[in-house]
Protein backbone atom coordinates (compact mmCIF):
# COMPACT_ATOMS: atom_id res chain seq x y z
CA UNK A 1 0.00 0.00 0.00
CA UNK A 2 2.76 2.45 0.95
CA UNK A 3 4.93 1.37 -1.98
CA UNK A 4 2.03 1.97 -4.36
CA UNK A 5 1.41 5.44 -2.94
CA UNK A 6 5.08 6.37 -3.24
CA UNK A 7 5.25 4.94 -6.76
CA UNK A 8 2.17 6.99 -7.72
CA UNK A 9 3.76 10.09 -6.15
CA UNK A 10 6.93 9.49 -8.15
CA UNK A 11 4.93 9.15 -11.38
CA UNK A 12 2.99 12.35 -10.68
CA UNK A 13 6.18 14.25 -9.82
CA UNK A 14 7.91 12.89 -12.93
CA UNK A 15 4.93 13.98 -15.04
CA UNK A 16 5.28 17.53 -13.66
CA UNK A 17 8.97 17.53 -14.57
CA UNK A 18 8.20 16.27 -18.09
CA UNK A 19 5.60 19.02 -18.59
CA UNK A 20 8.23 21.53 -17.46
CA UNK A 21 10.77 20.20 -19.98
CA UNK A 22 8.17 20.38 -22.73
CA UNK A 23 7.26 23.97 -21.73
CA UNK A 24 10.90 25.02 -21.74
CA UNK A 25 11.52 23.73 -25.27
CA UNK A 26 9.08 26.37 -26.49
CA UNK A 27 11.10 29.14 -24.85
CA UNK A 28 13.31 30.58 -27.52
CA UNK A 29 17.07 30.46 -27.39
CA UNK A 30 19.51 31.81 -29.95
CA UNK A 31 18.95 28.84 -32.27
CA UNK A 32 15.88 27.97 -34.29
CA UNK A 33 13.94 25.01 -32.97
CA UNK A 34 10.73 23.48 -34.37
CA UNK A 35 9.50 23.14 -30.75
CA UNK A 36 9.11 26.92 -30.75
CA UNK A 37 6.05 26.74 -33.03
CA UNK A 38 4.89 23.13 -33.29
CA UNK A 39 2.12 23.57 -30.69
CA UNK A 40 0.95 26.89 -32.16
CA UNK A 41 -2.86 26.71 -32.48
CA UNK A 42 -4.03 27.22 -36.08
CA UNK A 43 -7.64 27.68 -37.21
CA UNK A 44 -8.54 25.01 -39.77
CA UNK A 45 -12.09 24.63 -41.12
CA UNK A 46 -13.66 25.70 -37.84
CA UNK A 47 -11.36 23.55 -35.68
CA UNK A 48 -8.13 24.51 -33.96
CA UNK A 49 -5.16 22.24 -34.58
CA UNK A 50 -1.53 22.42 -33.46
CA UNK A 51 0.73 23.49 -36.33
CA UNK A 52 2.67 20.20 -36.19
CA UNK A 53 -0.48 18.38 -37.43
CA UNK A 54 -0.79 20.68 -40.43
CA UNK A 55 2.76 21.08 -41.71
CA UNK A 56 6.33 19.89 -41.63
CA UNK A 57 8.67 22.20 -39.74
CA UNK A 58 12.38 22.18 -40.56
CA UNK A 59 15.47 24.23 -39.73
CA UNK A 60 17.26 25.09 -43.00
CA UNK A 61 19.58 27.58 -41.23
CA UNK A 62 20.58 28.25 -37.62
CA UNK A 63 18.16 31.19 -37.29
CA UNK A 64 15.40 30.15 -39.64
CA UNK A 65 12.36 27.86 -39.55
CA UNK A 66 10.69 26.54 -42.68
CA UNK A 67 7.02 25.57 -42.51
CA UNK A 68 5.64 23.49 -45.39
CA UNK A 69 1.89 22.89 -44.98
CA UNK A 70 0.43 19.57 -46.12
CA UNK A 71 -2.42 21.59 -47.66
CA UNK A 72 -1.36 24.82 -49.44
CA UNK A 73 -4.75 26.40 -48.73
CA UNK A 74 -3.82 26.61 -45.03
CA UNK A 75 -0.87 28.98 -45.61
CA UNK A 76 -2.91 32.11 -44.76
CA UNK A 77 -4.29 30.51 -41.58
CA UNK A 78 -0.80 29.50 -40.44
CA UNK A 79 0.49 32.98 -41.22
CA UNK A 80 -2.37 34.54 -39.21
CA UNK A 81 -1.67 32.23 -36.24
CA UNK A 82 2.03 33.20 -36.23
CA UNK A 83 1.22 36.91 -36.34
CA UNK A 84 -1.37 36.53 -33.55
CA UNK A 85 1.05 34.61 -31.32
CA UNK A 86 3.35 36.22 -28.76
CA UNK A 87 6.43 35.11 -30.70
CA UNK A 88 6.98 38.50 -32.28
CA UNK A 89 8.03 36.91 -35.58
CA UNK A 90 7.09 38.01 -39.09
CA UNK A 91 6.28 35.15 -41.48
CA UNK A 92 7.55 35.29 -45.08
CA UNK A 93 5.03 33.51 -47.29
CA UNK A 94 6.23 32.50 -50.78
CA UNK A 95 2.97 30.77 -51.75
CA UNK A 96 4.28 27.27 -51.00
CA UNK A 97 5.95 27.59 -47.61
CA UNK A 98 6.49 30.06 -44.79
CA UNK A 99 9.93 31.09 -43.62
CA UNK A 100 10.42 32.49 -40.13
CA UNK A 101 13.65 34.38 -39.55
CA UNK A 102 14.60 34.54 -35.88
CA UNK A 103 16.37 37.76 -34.98
CA UNK A 104 19.27 37.53 -32.52
CA UNK A 105 18.14 37.93 -28.91
CA UNK A 106 19.01 41.20 -27.15
CA UNK A 107 20.56 41.07 -23.69
CA UNK A 108 17.36 42.52 -22.21
CA UNK A 109 15.23 39.85 -23.93
CA UNK A 110 17.57 37.12 -22.69
CA UNK A 111 17.17 38.33 -19.08
CA UNK A 112 13.39 38.42 -19.56
CA UNK A 113 13.42 34.81 -20.84
CA UNK A 114 15.52 33.73 -17.85
CA UNK A 115 12.88 35.27 -15.55
CA UNK A 116 10.18 33.31 -17.41
CA UNK A 117 12.22 30.11 -16.99
CA UNK A 118 12.61 30.75 -13.25
CA UNK A 119 8.85 31.27 -12.90
CA UNK A 120 8.17 27.95 -14.69
CA UNK A 121 10.73 26.18 -12.49
CA UNK A 122 9.03 27.51 -9.38
CA UNK A 123 5.60 26.38 -10.65
CA UNK A 124 7.00 22.89 -11.20
CA UNK A 125 8.56 22.78 -7.73
CA UNK A 126 5.22 23.80 -6.21
CA UNK A 127 3.50 21.01 -8.18
CA UNK A 128 6.05 18.46 -6.86
CA UNK A 129 5.59 19.70 -3.28
CA UNK A 130 1.80 19.52 -3.68
CA UNK A 131 2.11 15.86 -4.67
CA UNK A 132 4.21 15.24 -1.56
CA UNK A 133 1.64 17.03 0.61
CA UNK A 134 -1.26 15.02 -0.85
CA UNK A 135 0.51 11.70 -0.33
CA UNK A 136 1.52 12.57 3.25
CA UNK A 137 -2.14 13.45 3.94
CA UNK A 138 -3.19 10.04 2.56
CA UNK A 139 -0.54 8.30 4.66
CA UNK A 140 -1.69 10.08 7.83
CA UNK A 141 -5.26 9.05 7.07
CA UNK A 142 -4.08 5.44 6.73
CA UNK A 143 -2.31 5.72 10.07
CA UNK A 144 -5.45 7.12 11.75
CA UNK A 145 -7.44 4.22 10.31
CA UNK A 146 -4.78 1.86 11.72
CA UNK A 147 -3.93 0.57 8.22
CA UNK A 148 -0.25 1.41 8.78
CA UNK A 149 1.86 1.87 11.92
CA UNK A 150 3.50 5.08 13.11
CA UNK A 151 6.92 3.70 12.13
CA UNK A 152 5.71 2.89 8.63
CA UNK A 153 4.33 6.43 8.37
CA UNK A 154 7.70 7.91 9.38
CA UNK A 155 9.58 5.68 6.91
CA UNK A 156 7.20 6.63 4.11
CA UNK A 157 7.52 10.34 4.94
CA UNK A 158 11.30 9.99 4.82
CA UNK A 159 11.11 8.26 1.43
CA UNK A 160 8.82 11.02 0.15
CA UNK A 161 11.19 13.69 1.47
CA UNK A 162 14.09 12.05 -0.41
CA UNK A 163 12.01 11.64 -3.58
CA UNK A 164 10.92 15.28 -3.44
CA UNK A 165 14.51 16.47 -2.94
CA UNK A 166 15.62 14.33 -5.90
CA UNK A 167 12.90 15.82 -8.13
CA UNK A 168 13.68 19.40 -7.02
CA UNK A 169 17.36 18.78 -7.83
CA UNK A 170 16.47 17.52 -11.31
CA UNK A 171 14.26 20.60 -11.83
CA UNK A 172 17.22 22.82 -10.85
CA UNK A 173 19.50 21.00 -13.30
CA UNK A 174 16.96 21.45 -16.10
CA UNK A 175 16.67 25.14 -15.21
CA UNK A 176 20.42 25.72 -15.16
CA UNK A 177 20.78 24.03 -18.54
CA UNK A 178 18.01 26.17 -20.06
CA UNK A 179 19.37 29.37 -18.52
CA UNK A 180 22.82 28.64 -19.92
CA UNK A 181 21.27 27.95 -23.33
CA UNK A 182 19.40 31.29 -23.27
CA UNK A 183 22.37 33.37 -22.10
CA UNK A 184 24.72 31.79 -24.64
CA UNK A 185 25.54 34.43 -27.24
Amino acid sequence: MIKELIKEAQQRMQAAVEVLEEDLTAIRTGRASPALIEKLPVEYYGATLPLIQMATISVPEARQLLIRPFDASTLKNIERAILASELGLTPNNDGKAIRLNLPPLTEERRRELVRVVHARLEECKVAVRNVRRDVIKDLKDFEKEKLISEDELEDAEEQLKDLTAEMIDSIDVIGERKEKEILEV
